[in-house]
């Protein structure tokens, strides 16, 4: 039975839940089993607590006997990329700085899932603080890519990319700061969704850079992502950067909302740097919207394409430097034991807490904060972000929504770029203007490569029209058996 649930949807599930074919119990165990079978090699996991889980699992059993049943994710097991509060479990962003803290609270999506009947599965692996595109940068080691393990997931929410690509969960959350939902979502074969900014509470999650990050959804089909959207989503006053607007039914729509749309491909965003089976598949992509009815035009984005990266990495950084300057050694977190005085412990704790590449974004961050660069870096990055963000409004005018590739190359090998800080960068070339613009994006399988690796076309929607943006996904997935497919392990 195991094999026969792993790699079902949610909606499959819980169909079957529903109907009495499964339990929450045996569905638990299935996933315990896979994931006992395959996460030495994948190493998506950072910590589980199968014994609470199955209790979880009871409980839920128990609720839908008594025609209690709290919806689709009623008994679902779910991932939570370990930058996202559980209360009672290890909040450590992957890093040596927070090895031992256990969240003493639930983040607000955390409270949403837990309130739909949905099971916390489990604490996945990622960049130390969310920083970086491939997952290596964990105190815990580097998590593997399910359909070749000697390539990594992408990041930096690698480990929840890879928990679902291997089906060790049927759904996980994750975080996405310049892309890390939509990058490993496509090098992992799965779908991810990262909403607009303010949307989804941010109370709970640990923060990189607070104008930028956004919980997001990794999921077997568009669907999935649909319902589990539609229990995260909705203003919470806890978040200060929390919107109110109406929430549709977003599972609903997807059968509502049937196009014909206006689609624009950005032309800048094929060029130069894309790999060319890529770029292929993603045109097929394209053709197939065209043959579908929806009127295609092609677009220019010259601030975006040429700055967006730039421009994010002086903002992101200099988030970051300030977001991190709370890890001091004092109230929690790690403190060195060689410390002899205030000022001594404040560094030396840093210093041995923090990784090699969230040292390089505090010292970038803290730089272009400085004194005399202020305005030469911080605030004409700002400028520049708000250049991006009218380019994509504009582009928005005479367009619903828009079609690119999500990464410029399939999976890489694990060590290849890691002595390259600024070719791993430009893994997030096509998505870091996305969040700059604070605008909600997806990604979905669109292929393969001659390799076997899978390809992910992105495709990006006007502020907080999540819906459409669904269901033109949502058109594509079901009219292909890209979503089908899963890595042998």
């Amino acid at each position: 039975m195991t094999d026969e649930l792993i790699f079902k949807s949610v909606a499959e599930l819980a169909t079957l839940l529903e109907t009495g074919k499964i339990t929450s119990v045996a569905l638990v165990q299935a996933f315990i089993a896979r994931t006992q079978a395959v996460d030495g090699r994948v190493k998506a996991f950072t910590s589980r607590d199968e014994a609470n889980t199955l209790a979880l699992a009871r409980v839920s059993d128990e609720r839908r006997a008594q025609g209690q049943a709290r919806g689709a994710l009623d008994g679902i097991p779910v991932g939570f990329k370990d930058v996202i509060a559980v209360d009672g479990q290890p909040l450590t962003c992957s890093s040596k700085m927070l090895a031992n803290y256990v969240s003493p609270y639930d983040a607000t999506v955390t409270e949403k899932l837990k309130a739909a009947g949905a099971i916390p599965w489990g604490r996945l692996n990622m960049d130390e603080f969310a920083m970086g595109s491939s997952t290596e940068n964990s105190a815990f080691g580097a998590t593997c890519n399910p359909w070749d393990l000697s390539r990594v997931p992408g990041g930096s929410s690698g480990g929840s990319a890879a928990a679902v690509a291997a089906g060790e969960a049927p759904v996980s959350l994750g975080s996405d700061t310049g892309g890390s939902i939509r990058q490993p979502a496509a090098l992992c074969g799965i779908v991810g969704l990262k909403p607009t900014y303010g949307l989804v509470s941010r109370y709970g999650l640990a923060a990189f850079a607070s104008s930028l990050d956004q919980i997001g959804t990794f999921a077997h089909t568009v669907e999935d992502a649909a319902i589990v959207l539609g229990a995260i989503a909705g203003h919470d006053s806890r978040d200060s950067t929390s919107f109110e607007t109406t929430l549709p039914d977003y599972r609903a729509e997807l059968k509502k909302r049937t196009g014909p749309w206006r689609l624009g491909v950005p032309k800048e965003f094929f060029g130069e740097g894309l790999d060319p089976e890529i770029n292929a598949s993603v045109r097929q992509a394209v053709d197939f919207y065209r043959k579908s009815g929806c009127e295609i035009r092609e677009v220019s984005m010259p601030f975006t394409s040429e700055y967006a990266v730039a421009a994010y990495y002086i903002i992101a950084t200099a988030e970051c430097s300030s977001n991190l300057a709370r890890y001091d050694g004092v109230r929690y977190g790690h403190r060195s034991k060689d410390a002899t005085n205030a000022i001594d412990l404040y560094f030396k704790s840093r210093a041995e807490g923090f990784g090699e590449e969230v040292k390089r974004r505090i010292i970038l961050g803290t730089y272009v904060l400085s004194s005399g660069y202020y305005d030469a870096y911080y605030l004409r990055a700002q400028k520049v972000r708000s250049l991006i963000r009218d380019e994509f409004m504009r582009v928005f005018q005479d367009c619903d929504a828009l079609l690119s590739p999500t990464t410029p190359t399939a999976a890489f090998k694990i060590g290849e770029k890691a002595a390259d800080p600024l070719s791993m960068y430009l893994s997030d070339i096509y998505t870091i203007g996305v969040n700059l613009a604070g605008l909600p994006g997806i990604s979905i399988p669109c292929g393969f490569t001659t390799g076997k690796l899978p390809i992910g076309l992105q495709i990006i929607g006007q502020p907080f029209r999540e819906a459409d943006l669904l269901a033109i996904a949502h058109r594509y997935e079901q009219a292909h058996e890209w979503h089908t497919k899963h890595p042998d392990l």
